[in-house]
């Protein structure tokens, strides 16, 4: 017999009981279905987070004022004070092995536009922020060393800012006010999503440092900073960078070496290294545990095809005796179990997709299934199909033809 007449013989074999192979498809419907949908969802949450990393911005460092120290008997925590200033940034900007450096000062205003108005943080930076960053606008542009000279009342707003004030229409060149001061809307920022810690990028809006010093944002000392931004040229430098940039700011701040430091810098690369890793860990958590269903599937259509051996003694018997090889034989079961598991295959990954459109209509993650993941899903039927129907396979094949005419 050739392949075409064994497959068909397969079929006709799963038709001849089709409540049975219909029940022992759905173990691997189930199953491919769980593995191809884990590895989707997995795949689309380390995306995500890729996504949320590279917004930040690579080899950064951020550099809060306080820390976890002694203040005169008082513990301070980060951000709890206000000790970084302009003249900081300036002086890290020197350092070697250092690309950009940005501060920033923020602050959460009521912002005005015509008859609307959104609450929302409002950041004074300068334009390394936005080199840093990695950022550029979906329309207009952003505002360079030009308008930082110049106290230029201009501002670039996030996408969220743009929906709530302007809806529909196109933001730039339409006017906003800031404490009652108005400000010409440049450009808007490309869709960014939420950070890591949840905080959505897009709701916010981005003036010239010096406006926002001068005009909008009064810090109760002169020059301070909300925060340091420092990315350094590249990954193998991140260490000889951190130390420096410590070293730098301790003699700024006059910290003595029995001092602790009265700031805190986060490595904003060691917390995008762990997050992948957590990513990869779930993916392949996702993944085994849709495997564990598809095991199961494998060890039913087993125990069916067993059952098949035995109901169908009497025609192996009878196939043996005008000629069938015991290859033949062999070849036919373990033929039918491989029908079964692509088939339920096949009905796993249409389930999958069901599956990958519910969750990205109802949830906020995308979910898209990958190539690898189909394939991989059919490869593992297929071998499920192999691995647990060659035992009954080879019962089969090995039966006596006399015996078998005499089962009953």
């Amino acid at each position: 017999m050739n392949f075409t007449q064994i497959a068909l013989e397969a079929f006709r074999a799963m038709g001849m009981n089709k409540l049975r192979t219909s029940l022992t498809m759905l173990g691997i419907i189930i199953g491919v279905g769980a593995v191809v949908m884990m590895l989707a969802i997995g795949e689309s949450v380390r995306t995500d987070i890729n996504q949320r990393i590279a917004s930040m911005g690579s080899n950064l460092f951020i550099i809060f004022p306080g820390s976890q120290t002694s203040s005169g008997g008082v513990r301070v925590g980060r951000g709890g004070m206000q000790n970084l200033t302009e003249g900081d940034a300036q002086a890290l900007q020197r350092l070697e092995n250092v690309d950009y450096v940005a501060p920033v000062i923020q602050r959460g205003f009521q912002v005005q536009s015509g008859f609307s108005n959104w609450n929302t943080m409002v950041y004074g930076v300068t334009p390394e922020f936005f080199s840093i960053k990695a950022w550029d606008t979906s329309s207009g542009s952003l505002f360079g060393e030009m308008e930082i000279r110049s106290i230029s009342r201009v501002a670039v707003i996030g996408q969220s800012v743009a929906t709530n004030l302007f809806g529909d229409f196109d933001p730039v060149g339409q006017t906003i006010r800031i404490q009652n001061r108005p400000f010409e809307v440049i450009g808007v920022l490309a869709d960014k999503g939420s950070d890591l810690g949840g905080s959505d990028q897009d709701d916010s809006i981005y003036i010239p440092m010096s406006t926002a010093r001068q005009q909008v944002i009064r810090q109760w000392f002169p020059g301070s900073v909300n925060y340091i931004m420092v990315q350094a040229q590249s990954a193998r430098t991140m260490a000889d960078v951190k130390y420096d940039l410590t070293q730098t700011m301790r003699v700024r701040h006059r910290i003595r070496e029995d001092q602790e430091d009265d700031f805190t810098v986060r490595d904003l690369s060691a917390i995008a290294e762990a997050a992948a890793g957590i990513a990869t860990g779930l993916t392949l958590l996702l993944g085994a545990i849709g495997s564990i269903s598809l095991l199961v599937g494998g060890i039913g259509i087993m125990n069916i095809m067993l059952v098949s051996v035995t109901e169908r003694t009497r025609e192996i018997g009878i196939r043996m005796a005008l000629g069938a090889r015991r290859s033949d034989v062999l070849f036919q079961f373990l033929t039918e179990a491989i029908v079964i598991c692509v088939c339920g295959g096949a009905a796993g990954v249409a389930l999958a997709y069901l599956g990958t459109v519910a969750i990205s209509k109802f949830s906020p993650l995308q979910v898209g299934m990958s190539a690898f993941g189909i394939v991989l899903a059919f490869g593992f039927s297929a071998a499920i199909g192999i691995f647990f129907g060659f035992y009954p396979a080879k019962r089969a094949s090995s039966l006596k033809p006399v015996d078998a005419l005499r089962y009953e």
